[in-house]
């Protein structure tokens, strides 16, 4: 029984470590594209929205409009956030190194610490403050790399951010919210509104396939391994081993394309994940199911 137990943690922490690998790729894939910001939202959602409305519907075996109705207004809630981030990521990935916007977006479960102290009254431990403190200093450090980022960058970075840590806040507090539904809601939330700022008629050739690779392999593949390992380990353990996309991100971009992170974004980033890390080490236990799951960016 406790090897059987043994095996069954490895396995999700292997699903687990390979849906980070699948979400740390859309840097070195976004960096590829060949078109306007709002054509890439649009473009990389489409494939997203396709991708996951099949896992969908693969999962709840045909019950496919049951699915997206149960999500109920806290799942909309949840598909805004999450639209807002994706959105948001993207185009700070057109303003910013990659490196300098996934170590602003890990600042999420630190932010929905103070959120959910705020809006659902959790307490807030010493060592959440100390991980706040620590996540802060590793930003301020970030910052003073100016030539890695802009104004528009660090902007969205943050919103992005902020939009992750509402989204988790509110999984928290409804439970009864379906992460597979909601984030594909999302995507469409998305396609409808970049539709008419994007120019779907130049996506062709080569950007297709970053396009697809980044809707249906990077947020659809990623996600789906990620529901099946955080089934079978603790929540905490997730969200640390998810960290694996914020190192493997700028590592991608490094080695394929030359983007080498300033020292000051490489210190600073490492202090974020130290807090992370420190912090989920304090973090409310959650439900282990698809429900409690962080969504793709």
């Amino acid at each position: 029984m406790a090897l059987e137990g043994s095996r069954r943690q490895r396995r999700g922490q292997i699903y687990v470590a390979l849906a980070a690998v699948a979400w740390s790729t859309a840097g070195v894939l976004q960096r590829q594209l060949t078109l306007d910001t709002s054509t890439q939202v649009f473009g990389r959602a489409a494939f997203a929205g396709a991708a996951l409305l099949v896992y969908v519907a693969v999962v709840e075996r045909g019950r496919t409009l049951q699915a997206f109705r149960s999500v109920g207004i806290a799942g909309v809630a949840v598909a805004l956030c999450v639209a807002t981030a994706s959105g948001s990521f993207i185009a700070a990935l057109n303003h910013a190194s990659v490196a300098r916007v996934l170590f602003i977006l890990a600042v999420s479960p630190v932010l929905a610490a103070l959120l959910a102290r705020v809006t659902l009254g959790e307490p807030i431990t010493r060592r959440a403050v100390l991980a706040m403190a620590l996540a802060l200093a590793g930003v301020t450090v970030m910052l003073g790399a100016p030539s890695e980022g802009s104004l528009a960058g660090d902007g969205l970075s943050f919103v992005a951010a902020l939009a992750f840590a509402v989204m988790i806040v509110i999984t928290r507090w409804r439970h009864d919210v379906s992460m597979a539904p909601a984030t594909c809601l999302s995507q469409a939330i998305l396609v409808v509104a970049f539709l008419p700022f994007s120019s779907p008629g130049e996506i062709r050739g080569d950007d297709v396939v970053w396009l697809a690779a980044l809707g249906i392999g990077q947020i659809g593949l990623g996600f789906a391994l990620l529901t099946v390992g955080a089934r079978l380990i603790p929540a905490a353990q997730v969200g640390v081993i998810t960290l694996l996309e914020v190192v493997l991100g700028p590592l991608w971009v490094w080695l394929a394309l030359d983007e080498r992170p300033s020292t000051l974004t490489l210190v600073g980033g490492a202090i974020v994940i130290v807090a992370i890390v420190f912090q989920a080490r304090a973090a409310p236990p959650e439900p282990d199911d698809e429900r409690a799951l962080p969504a793709p960016h």
